[in-house]
C-alpha cells in the first residue's frame, strides 16, 4: 500500500514540475492569442488539465501541450461567436498613476492593434516562436504544416509588425 502512495507522490511532483516550468511560457502564448489575461488563464488550466486528463499515461511532450493549448483557444473561439464581445476591465483601474497608466494602456493598444493586423495564421506561428519553447519543427508539428512554411510566416510577421509598429510611431 506504501509503494502506491510514493508512486502517486512521485507523479505528483513530476506533473507539478512540469507545470512550474511551462505555465509562464504557455501563458505567455495564450495571451498573445487571446490579448485577454482571464481568458489566457482559463485556457491554460483548461490546457493542462486536457493534457493531464487524457495523456497522464505518456512521457511529457510540450509540443503536445502547445496543440492542446491552441485546440482549447480555437473551441473558446468558436464558443465566444455565440457571446457578446467582452468589457474591458483595465479602463477602470486608474489607482496609481493615471498617466502612465495610460501610456501603457495606448502601448498595449498599439501592439495589440499590430498583431491583430497581422493574418491568423501568421499571428498564431509568430505568437507559437516566440515563446521560445518551440522548435520550428515542433511548432510546424503543431500546425501540420511544413519547417520551411513556419520559417516564413514568422519572417513575414515579424515584418509586418515592425513595419506597423514603425508607422504608429512616425505618423503621431
Amino acid at each position: 500500500m506504501r509503494e502506491g502512495n510514493d508512486g502517486e507522490s512521485k507523479k505528483r511532483n513530476v506533473d507539478d514540475r512540469f507545470y512550474r516550468e511551462h505555465e509562464a511560457k504557455l501563458f505567455a502564448y495564450l495571451m498573445r492569442l487571446t490579448g485577454e489575461y482571464y481568458t489566457a488563464r482559463d485556457l491554460l488550466q483548461e490546457s493542462f488539465t486536457r493534457y493531464l486528463e487524457r495523456y497522464d499515461d505518456r512521457p511529457r511532450s510540450v509540443p503536445l501541450l502547445y496543440a492542446i493549448a491552441r485546440n482549447a483557444f480555437v473551441d473558446a473561439c468558436r464558443r465566444r461567436r455565440k457571446e457578446a464581445p467582452p468589457v474591458d476591465d483595465a479602463e477602470s483601474d486608474d489607482r496609481d498613476n493615471p498617466e502612465h497608466r495610460l501610456l501603457v494602456r495606448e502601448k498595449c493598444r498599439q501592439v495589440t492593434a499590430a498583431m491583430d493586423a497581422l493574418g491568423e495564421k501568421e499571428r498564431e506561428t509568430l505568437s507559437l516562436a516566440v515563446t521560445g519553447d518551440l522548435s520550428y519543427r515542433e511548432i510546424a508539428g503543431i500546425l501540420g504544416i511544413t519547417e520551411a512554411n513556419v520559417k516564413v510566416r514568422v519572417h513575414r510577421a515579424r515584418m509586418k509588425l515592425l513595419k506597423h509598429l514603425g508607422k504608429g510611431e512616425t505618423d503621431e
